[in-house]
């Protein structure tokens, strides 16, 4: 970007999540938001940006790029005009609904050249990020095992995708991202007990390339609301609480025992407690930030469109396994690996 100019960017959909990100987008530094895409005519209460009913209408008043909002059945269709037009877009997770939908937009955005990412906002959390990083350290020695919790009351705004795709996404993306592997095998259970067509429940047992298992439980339909990320290893455990940004460190206590034929037992204890003092930024805010510092050219950490479509292909496999009442084995493309941690 040359001469200083801002960025123009736009926003398709204006529902809770879009609503979050207009406040963010009319406060970035180097961005101007020029345009926001709602059928339904929402007002935008103190921004400034006019509301459009369709996306020829954003694209007239000429953008560098969009974020996707809207609901995630149309994430194709608008994902797939964005690249035609040649529009760099941030597109709301889950990527697409299904695994052909996404492997289109894939290849739609990396045919034109353009910068695309997927808003898995777990991976800018600071506890996650934390953890992430004193795994990359080696501070938990080898993983064992990685276990997500999630869930809240039932999110009325959706409607065309069940608690799979809609949360569990987020557990899938960030387990693979904070330890660096890849899924090889999922089996899960689903139940319906709202009365909707799609799941609103699931229980997952998982299996990452480097031999550590998973476990996510993920539902829509509890009021307790819970956002945990437990991963334990050779040297204890890490609990990180994604809705307070906390993280903290439970150490395994060394076990002396005078008895011999004891001794090639490796008991755990209980340790030291440690609670981290993280920096606590607002996730959007760095999710958009960096997406921001890629589109002008920038070296910045996205989540890539290929990293979306592991998910939404690791999703679709909880969903077979689910319906089949089998393991199923997820199969990975290669390309869309993340870096296995040092």
């Amino acid at each position: 970007m040359s001469g200083g100019r801002k960025l123009r960017a736009g926003l398709i959909g204006l529902g809770a999540m879009g609503r979050n990100h207009a406040r963010v987008l009319s406060n970035l530094d180097g961005v101007e938001l020029v345009g926001i895409v709602d059928p339904a005519g929402a007002t935008t209460g103190t921004l400034r940006a006019p509301v459009v009913a369709e996306l020829s209408d954003l694209l007239a008043l000429g953008v560098d790029y969009a974020v996707v909002a809207c609901p995630t059945a149309l994430h194709e269709s608008i994902g797939l005009e964005l690249a035609a037009n040649g529009v760099c877009a941030l597109i709301e997770k889950p990527l697409a609904q299904s695994v052909e939908a996404a492997t289109k937009l894939v290849d739609a955005f990396e045919t034109a050249g353009l910068v695309a990412g997927v808003g898995h906002i777990e991976r800018y959390n600071p506890a996650l990020q934390s953890l992430r990083t004193r795994l990359e350290a080696g501070e938990l020695g080898e993983v064992f095992q990685v276990v997500t919790r999630r869930q809240g009351p039932f999110p009325h705004r959706i409607a065309d995708v069940g608690v799979v795709m809609d949360l569990a996404t987020h557990d899938i993306d960030l387990t693979a991202w904070v330890t660096g592997q890849e899924y090889t095998s999922v089996a899960a259970r689903t139940v319906s007990r709202s009365g909707r067509l799609h799941e609103d429940m699931v229980a997952v047992v998982g299996t990452l390339a480097d031999g550590t298992m998973v476990n996510h439980l993920v539902n829509w339909l509890s009021p307790l609301k819970e956002r945990s990320t437990v991963v334990t290893g050779d040297k204890g455990c890490f609990v990180a609480d994604t809705l307070t940004a906390d993280l903290t460190f439970y150490a395994n206590a060394a076990i002396d025992t005078e008895w011999e034929a004891l001794r090639a037992f490796r008991g755990v204890a209980e340790g030291d407690m440690v609670r981290y003092a993280i920096p606590k930024r607002e996730p959007l805010l760095v999710e958009h930030e960096r997406f921001r510092d890629a589109v002008e050219g920038k070296q910045s950490d996205i989540v890539t469109l290929r990293q979306g479509l592991r998910t939404v292909r690791v999703a679709a496999a909880l969903l077979e396994s689910a319906s089949d009442g089998k393991v199923v084995s997820v199969v990975s493309s290669g390309s869309d690996a993340e870096p296995a941690l040092q």
